[in-house]
């Protein structure tokens, strides 16, 4: 683990499998200490999204790493003083459009292009670094952020549920906005992203060394975030490095 830089906020980087609430807990972190919020997903999220706009082959590597480069990327808050920065672009924001049924089927093609991958973990690493001189500190959470985009971040959050919690809680959110739900799909669903997640060729999914276990399975996601902030208040008082 580096050393803090004086002057710097900390990077603190979150991992976990699909559905275990990454983006919920980063935010409430986030807030909290008045940082800035980024879901990494969101960029391949993003780039599917175009390259099916496109019509792009997505197993076509060269052509979506093409596309990525051509790109103008952008991530910035949809509020004044929000907390939670958004993927825009070439100057627009996709917020809606990569929730689309047809993006959550092909994101992992996307998301398991090596070239991709490269290409995108250096502008979440920029990202980072940047937002965390610029806007005080930084909570990034994805799949690969303890393990490849920040290995020597300030504080590694490594967050768990059982699939079968992560299923029930994907359905009553779900069933909360009046939509249908299959909770035996939903579950089948996981278990299949987990193992896309895990067997990737690169970068996969997997806790590092030194980040800090949670398992939320019977935990709030309030609790959790506590759990995130204690430990990062706990380091802060000793005067060491933040692990």
């Amino acid at each position: 683990m580096t050393k803090h830089k004086p002057g710097q906020g900390l990077v603190i980087a979150i991992d976990g499998p699909a559905g275990v609430g990454k983006s919920t807990v980063g935010g409430l972190v986030a807030k909290s200490l008045g940082y800035k919020f980024i879901n990494t997903g969101e960029m391949y999220r993003a780039l599917t999204w175009k390259g099916l706009e496109r019509g792009l082959d997505l197993n076509d590597h060269a052509a979506v790493l093409a596309l990525a480069k051509s790109l103008s990327w952008e991530f910035k808050p949809v509020e004044d003083g929000g907390t939670t920065l958004k993927t825009f672009i070439d100057g627009s924001g996709v917020t809606m459009q990569i929730r689309e049924e047809r993006v959550s089927v092909n994101s992992s093609l996307v998301a398991g292009n090596p070239g991709v991958r490269r290409f995108l973990s250096k502008l979440q690493r920029e990202l980072g670094v940047n937002k965390a001189r610029e806007a005080g500190g930084i909570v990034m959470e994805g799949r690969d952020i303890t393990t490849n985009v920040f290995p020597d971040a300030d504080v590694k959050i490594y967050l768990d549920a059982s699939p079968e919690e992560r299923a029930d809680r994907r359905y009553r959110q779900l069933k909360a906005a009046d939509q249908e739900a299959d909770r035996d799909k939903i579950l089948a669903a996981i278990l299949k992203r987990d193992l896309n997640d895990l067997k990737r060729e690169i970068n996969p999914l997997k806790q590092a060394p030194d980040a800090l276990l949670i398992d939320s399975t019977s935990l709030t996601l309030r609790q959790v975030a506590d759990k995130i902030l204690r430990r990062i208040r706990r380091d802060a008082r000793r005067g060491g490095d933040v692990q």
